[in-house]
């Protein structure tokens, strides 16, 4: 008996250690959640080619992208960014200002909606891509006046936002050069960004924002630019990745739009493909946001049609939605 009550008594110690130790791991948890928002880490900068937090720490941005917010902009309401924040981990969500296709040329109201949608963010502490999408109008010089405009105004608007990031291009595409078309339109609109902030903005690369080695041939000389890579896991693999690769070696990249379907947006999903670029991501720390926040019937949506514009559950997720649920909430 003696025995017994010296085991018990040398014990009580041990489970205290224990739950000591239990409580400091529960609060670095605690600690590390709230570090990924921007009240812990402000303004974002590039620095030795790589993102970095106010501090110099680097930082990973994992996100959602809307879908045209003309067609189903009343997802990016307050209880689904919300949803996504609390229960899909998200620090970043993506707005996509489609420009032709019914969007921001056609219907200026969308600006009332972007705005909307970055005070939202805004308010739950996570940054924001503010997103030209350019795409079936192929090259951004086409309309850069109307750029020049959007960007002028937004930028003043949001002047002491931390919080924003510009995606001045989304993917230029067809006879697009980064020479000719794409850098001298983001030396425009870089100055007309630059005379109100100083924070990140993505450019965009030729081919649907692919051939990032262009950008690195000749990158804008301006400080905290970074430069789109976008893919779809059904179409691009081990070639782009090679590209991506070497293209780090001289520029920043920022993966502003990518999926689990081949490059329509449709047609299946390819998740040992993805998996792969999710390695290549998280081993060369590259920031993200996933396609898309919509119920669209199509392969790259997160949710399935019909699903509640204020209400998502994993019921309403496919298979896309549970694959990105899933990578979000695992620790890279």
């Amino acid at each position: 008996m003696k025995k017994t009550n010296k085991q018990t008594i040398n014990e009580e110690p041990n489970l205290k250690q224990e739950e000591q130790v239990y409580s400091k791991q529960n609060e670095k948890t605690k600690q590390e959640e709230l570090n990924n928002y921007v009240s812990y880490n402000g303004k974002l900068k590039i620095e030795n080619n790589q993102l970095v937090n106010q501090y110099s720490e680097p930082i990973q941005l994992r996100g959602i992208s809307t879908h045209g917010i003309q067609w189903y902009g009343d997802f990016a309401n307050e209880s689904v960014i919300k949803t996504l924040k609390e229960e899909w981990n998200i620090n970043l969500f993506r707005i996509a200002m489609y420009t032709s296709e019914g969007g921001y040329l056609t219907n200026k109201n969308l600006k009332q909606k972007v705005e909307e949608i970055v005070d939202i963010a805004t308010n739950l502490d996570l940054y924001v891509i503010i997103d030209w999408h350019i795409l079936t109008d192929n090259n951004p010089m086409t309309n850069l006046e109307e750029a020049k405009t959007f960007f002028k105004e937004i930028s003043e608007k949001y002047k002491d936002n931390k919080n924003i990031i510009y995606e001045i291009c989304n993917e230029p595409n067809g006879d697009v050069k980064w020479d000719n078309d794409i850098r001298p339109y983001a030396e425009e609109i870089t100055k007309i960004i630059r005379k109100n902030t100083d924070n990140i903005i993505i450019v965009g690369t030729p081919t649907w924002s692919q051939d990032v080695l262009d950008a690195a041939k000749n990158p804008l000389e301006e400080k905290n630019i970074m430069y789109a890579l976008h893919f779809y896991s059904g179409t691009h693999k081990e070639e782009l990745r090679n590209r991506a690769k070497e293209a780090l070696k001289t520029i920043p990249i920022f993966v502003s739009e990518w999926g689990v379907s081949d490059a329509s947006g449709n047609n299946g999903v390819y998740l040992e493909e993805a998996e792969k670029w999710i390695e290549f991501i998280n081993n060369n720390n590259l920031s993200w946001a996933a396609w898309s926040l919509s119920d669209k019937d199509e392969s790259s949506a997160l949710l399935k049609p019909g699903t509640s514009k204020t209400n998502i559950t994993d019921n309403d997720l496919t298979e896309a939605g549970k694959f990105i649920k899933n990578q979000l909430r695992n620790d890279k």
